[in-house]
């Protein structure tokens, strides 16, 4: 990790300038590229060999009133722009989160986060075309996690948009309406053993609700979405189990239930290996895709080996042989 130390970054907190001014604070950049070897079976590939890389900067600082203030920028391949998110910390409060569309707030983060040592089930590679939870994450979102007014070992999450598919918004304007959803919130909370006294467990649900242009031919209601989950570890074992549902409010495949789990043991600090499971249930739809997943990563200074053979059954809701796949994905990432 290279670090650029005490870098004077007022302009940083230059857009909050109407609460309050800040003072110099520490800028720090950090990087990171992947490189992949990718085989599928049965399937002409072309060239197996992928990289991507990204340099994300973050940096803090503390206002006049006590308030702390940070901001985090990730950028992808090729200098392209990714997330910008804003956190200010109110003591007495918490945290509030003010996230450019598309970056895991609210119950998006909790699509599956069943145990694994490198990805999810499908997420390696070979994606099995699930419809996941999303909340209100596609749009500019508002989140307050509110750590100063909970009990010890309960986190919560409250994340709101004004329009859940608008994308990112630049300043001083507004987000034109890009799709069918308006305005939601999402409520997220985990509980540890703090809260519950069983050591190794954690315990997290959500929900959220979106409004969603209705019209008779297609969409006849809001977008309703849960999640329930567990996770349990216990030496080096960790096991975890979820189900996600969601109501769309369509006419046609009206809504979808996804079931996760997964294990992971850890041999030794650098070696650990897994298994995923992820299975969607579309109401109305022709198929079920499903996902068997096994991974094996190893750690060794500031990279990391990756290993995943991947199974997918019926990608995308499809029924078609074709749309059973099989992967090998080998994967050498690098931190900096």
């Amino acid at each position: 990790m290279n670090k650029l130390s005490k870098i004077g970054v007022s302009a940083l907190c230059g857009s909050l300038a109407a609460i309050s001014s800040a003072s110099a604070g520490d800028l720090t950049a950090t990087g990171g590229a992947t490189l992949t070897w990718m085989s599928k079976e049965d399937v002409v590939t072309g060239n197996p060999i992928g990289m991507t890389s990204a340099v994300s900067f973050s940096g803090s600082g503390e206002l006049e009133n006590g308030w702390n203030v940070s901001l985090s920028i990730a950028g992808d391949d090729g200098g392209a722009y990714s997330t910008t998110n804003v956190t200010i910390g109110v003591p007495g409060i918490g945290d509030i989160l003010v996230a450019a569309g598309v970056s895991g707030t609210g119950i998006q983060r909790m699509d599956d986060i069943t145990p694994t040592v490198w990805e999810e089930a499908d997420g390696a590679g070979l994606s099995a075309g699930i419809n996941k939870i999303a909340g209100t994450s596609g749009g500019t979102t508002i989140e307050v996690t509110p750590t100063d007014m909970m009990p010890a070992g309960l986190a919560a999450k409250f994340a709101y948009s004004k329009d859940a598919d608008t994308g990112n918004i630049n300043d001083k304007t507004t987000g034109g309406v890009s799709g069918a959803l308006g305005s939601g919130f999402d409520i997220t909370l985990s509980a540890t053993s703090e809260l519950h006294g069983v050591d190794g467990l954690t315990v997290y649900a959500g929900m959220s609700e979106v409004e969603q242009y209705q019209d008779a031919s297609d969409t006849t209601g809001d977008v309703d979405e849960t999640v329930i989950g567990v996770k349990y570890a216990i030496g080096s074992f960790t096991a975890g189990y979820q189900v996600t549902d969601e109501d769309n409010g369509k006419t046609g495949t009206t809504g979808y239930e996804n079931t996760a789990y997964g294990v992971t043991f850890s041999v030794n600090d650098d070696l650990s290996i897994g298994y995923n499971h992820v299975e969607s249930d579309g109401s109305g739809s022709s198929a079920d895709p499903e996902a068997d997943s096994i991974q094996l990563a190893y750690t060794m200074g500031g990279a990391t080996i990756s290993i995943a053979e991947v199974d997918v059954e019926n990608q995308g809701y499809q029924t078609d042989a074709a749309y059973d796949l099989k992967t090998t994905v080998v994967a050498l990432g690098l931190a900096f």
